[in-house]
């Protein structure tokens, strides 16, 4: 089966539906998949531009409210992971994943679903070392740090992971798995990104834990986007004795969704022919769910997942073919994923404004019904139990904010050998947050859609590539490849945050042409959405 690849969506779901119709008219070609690695921003109204990590000079409604209220629906199933910048207060309603609209499904903060047969798994948001043992606490209205901690992966989500047993097909994150530019032409990667030269060099650009999984899992695809620039690579695996057959992994990073730009790929993918068109659960991820649930943590304690070390009583969660077993049959062997999406919140209406609407902490009936099927807890359910006996105790909300601000962004120790998550690198093409100025008002948003004013496309269809069977790296790009092992440590220089003695120093660093200057070290992230700054950065 055909399936397209989409790197950040930035909210433009007009724009990446329309550029499907374009290839299918101009090639004959049209995908019976659509995968997003993040940045899919799917803002429903003025409250979850709120909750969107991003200056307010680029909070703008974008097309996705017109999918959410029935307007219009996707033409293609789609399935997407979050990114860094998301409307976290909506994706939160869905820990375990669900439907943000019709056809349009979210993985949760980690998820496994099967489509024809194919298995498709995902971990949403970014790493970040101070945050990854915590529980997932946050909830809306978020403060200036849980805004952003709110999409920083947990080492919980990467354990439940680590217990699948059975292959993987495709696999998402959407920061890279550390090292994988080791695997892929690295010189034609810095030659397009040369502020990414002093991470690649010394190993520690990207995500530690995406990494670890890309050696547990092996998938055959990984697909990531984030950086915002196209890049492919092949990872052969090594084989852990000599019964095992060799696995390699076929990587490939999208570039974020402007027009001329390398968003979207098509690759071919087998499947089981014999499979319905539904998506449907996966019995081995649920089995696992099952398993894990009393790991379950809420807090913003930080704490290791059990291992073997002797302090814990169980450290392997993975699941027996009878659990399995017991999944189907509790489904009567029906895993499709039912057609259960929801309102939940009131839908953006261009003529009536409401720029001071607030957000507000949801359970979603899908979650409910998702729980109460499999016996799992509702983390929402259980965040608001946790609200609810903070108050009993009287606690009031103003020290428990406090509390947060304090910890927020404290460096917790990492499993990690090394934290370099203040970034030294600077990226033109990503959205800057600026922690230094204070952050903007998270009460400012603009509402001023995008839809009114179709994309105009190409003439040279640039922003579309159909990729071979192989995805395979040309000996060309291999140059650069000496199949090394991937890192397991270090901190991702990919994090949003900086502790408060980082954000006093300077480097000294050179742009794309080769010009030194002093930069003040904030974050990666900078201006992403208007066409015209792309122009000014190329």
């Amino acid at each position: 089966m055909k399936v397209a690849v989409a790197g950040c969506c930035h909210g433009a779901l007009d724009k990446m539906y329309e550029t499907l119709e374009l290839l299918q008219r101009r090639h004959n070609v049209w995908p019976d998949l659509l995968l997003c690695c993040g940045d899919f921003q799917a803002v429903r109204n003025e409250a979850d531009l709120r909750c969107m990590a991003v200056p307010a000079m680029y909070r703008h409604m974008q097309t996705f409210y017109r999918y959410y209220s029935g307007e219009k629906k996707a033409p293609v199933l789609t399935v997407f992971i979050g990114g860094n910048h998301e409307a976290s207060n909506h994706l939160q309603e869905l820990p375990y994943g669900g439907w943000v609209a019709p056809n349009i499904y979210y993985l949760g903060y980690a998820g496994v679903v099967r489509f024809r047969g194919v298995r498709i798994g995902g971990i949403s948001g970014i790493f970040k070392s101070h945050d990854y043992r915590k529980g997932h606490f946050e909830c809306p209205p978020y403060n200036q740090q849980t805004i952003r901690s709110a999409y920083h992966v947990r080492n919980i989500e990467v354990f439940k992971l680590k217990q699948l047993r059975r292959p993987i097909d495709i696999f998402m994150s959407h920061d890279w798995p550390r090292s994988i530019y080791h695997y892929g032409n690295k010189k034609q990667l810095l030659k397009m990104k040369s502020f990414f030269r002093q991470e690649v060099e010394s190993n520690t650009l990207g995500s530690p834990a995406a990494s670890e999984l890309l050696q547990h899992l092996k998938p055959t695809y990984w697909f990531s986007a984030h950086l915002h620039v196209k890049f492919a690579a092949f990872m052969q695996h090594e084989t852990n004795s000599k019964e095992e057959l060799p696995k390699a992994t076929k990587f490939l990073a999208l570039d974020k969704c402007l027009p001329h730009r390398d968003f979207l790929q098509i690759i071919d993918v087998e499947h089981d022919p014999n499979a319905g068109d539904s998506l449907e659960y996966d019995a081995e991820w649920i089995a696992i769910l099952k398993a894990t649930n009393s790991l379950v943590n809420v807090t913003q304690n930080s704490w290791n997942m059990p291992e073997n070390n002797g302090l814990h009583a169980k450290w392997d969660y993975s699941v027996t073919e009878e659990a399995i077993k017991e999944v189907l049959e509790e489904l009567n062997h029906d895993l499709k994923i039912p057609c259960n999406f929801t309102l939940t919140a009131a839908c953006y209406d261009p003529s009536k404004p409401q720029k001071n609407m607030e957000p507000v902490h949801t359970i979603n009936p899908q979650t409910t019904e998702f729980c109460a099927q499999f016996g799992l807890t509702d983390i929402n359910d259980r965040i608001q139990q946790a609200k609810e006996e903070s108050s009993g105790r009287g606690e009031c909300e103003e020290e428990e904010e406090e509390e947060m601000d304090s910890t927020g962004s404290a460096e917790e120790p990492s499993e990690y050998n090394t934290d370099n998550s203040g970034l030294s690198s600077f990226n033109p093409d990503e959205i800057m947050l600026d922690e230094e100025g204070g952050d903007e008002d998270l009460s400012t948003c603009s509402v001023d859609p995008s839809p009114d004013h179709p994309p105009e496309f190409s003439t040279s269809f640039s922003d579309i590539r159909v990729m071979p069977d192989s995805m395979a790296v040309s000996s060309d790009d291999a140059t650069d490849s000496n199949n090394e092992e991937l890192e397991r440590c270090g901190g991702s220089r990919q994090g949003e945050e900086r502790s408060p003695t980082e954000r006093a120093l300077k480097r000294i660093g050179a742009d794309e042409n080769g010009n030194g200057g002093v930069k003040k070290i904030k974050r990666r992230n900078q201006a992403i959405y208007a066409a015209e700054d792309e122009d000014k950065t190329d």
